[in-house]
């Protein structure tokens, strides 16, 4: 399988903080990486690396065999599809759904006059529904609840077939209910074989959608570990990573983890009562 993305001796430094230090990551056709980590770990930086919207400070960024700093990044950029709440904030509030997915052939996110083919306006149809999404095309964007707008958002990051797909924390925000939905319809995604590479960022264990077959873990900018998903999600990893003695479950290809006793408290987080 040939690389999709390959970081070499990355490192992302902004004025004083160092964001990124030294990362070596490499994705491949047909992987599914999950990147996990705390708040401030540096995951949606390596994100934006990816999605060709950030030059590191350091190091070699190569996506779909161009190296960051030597491309058009507005030639490159539609083969990425991304998904993250900083673009969906630049959707105009009164946005309706079918043009939200529609104007991402384009690599625009409001609609004005530029005109669409046919062909652009049945794939996004066909995208809406296949998220659930189909019978809600004409409504406003802003009217949707929060799983309605990450599914909006995913069919559009699907809609100039690209060869990389990039999730930052799709489930952020979601309840209970709309979380199960956003993971069923990822593994979904994942168990597709004409599906491009994807990789999903989260700092919730419980959002690693089954079918997913590899794992980075960072904290403090820097990797923790990384390779095959079993090998990774580790009970060691995952306390080094979260830094708390943790217990993982992994059942039915889904994880959960919860403190050791007495871990939440050394760690300065408050006992449950």
């Amino acid at each position: 399988m040939s690389k999709v993305l390959r970081l070499s001796g990355v490192s992302v430094v902004r004025g004083t903080k160092t964001l990124l230090n030294g990362i070596d990551w490499q994705v491949r056709e047909g992987e599914r990486w999950v990147v996990l980590g705390p708040n401030g770990a540096g995951k949606t930086t390596l994100l934006q690396l990816a999605a060709a919207r950030m030059h590191p400070s350091r190091g070699t960024v190569d996506v779909l065999d161009e190296t960051l700093g030597r491309v058009d990044v507005f030639e490159l950029r539609p083969r990425i599809g991304l998904a993250s709440a900083a673009l969906a904030a630049q959707i105009p509030e009164h946005e309706k759904v079918l043009n939200v997915v529609v104007t991402a052939a384009y690599g625009v996110t409001g609609r004005w006059r530029e005109a669409y083919e046919r062909d652009d306006e049945r794939r996004a149809f066909r995208l809406l529904n296949e998220w659930g999404m189909g019978p809600l095309l004409g409504r406003v964007f802003a009217s949707l609840s929060e799983g309605e707008r990450k599914r909006v958002q995913i069919a559009r990051a699907l809609m100039t077939d690209p060869e990389l797909l990039l999730l930052d924390e799709p489930g952020a925000g979601l309840d209970l209910g709309g979380r199960e939905e956003l993971v069923h319809r990822l593994s979904e995604l994942a168990a597709d074989d004409a599906a491009p590479a994807l990789v999903l960022v989260t700092h919730h264990l419980e959002e690693v959608p089954p079918g997913f077959t590899h794992a980075l873990l960072l904290r403090d900018g820097g990797v923790v570990a990384s390779g095959p998903i079993a090998e990774t999600l580790t009970e060691a990893n995952l306390s080094a990573t979260f830094g708390m003695a943790l217990d993982v479950v992994a059942r039915d290809g889904r994880y959960t983890a919860t403190a050791k006793d007495g871990a939440a408290a050394r760690a300065g987080a408050p006992a449950a009562t």
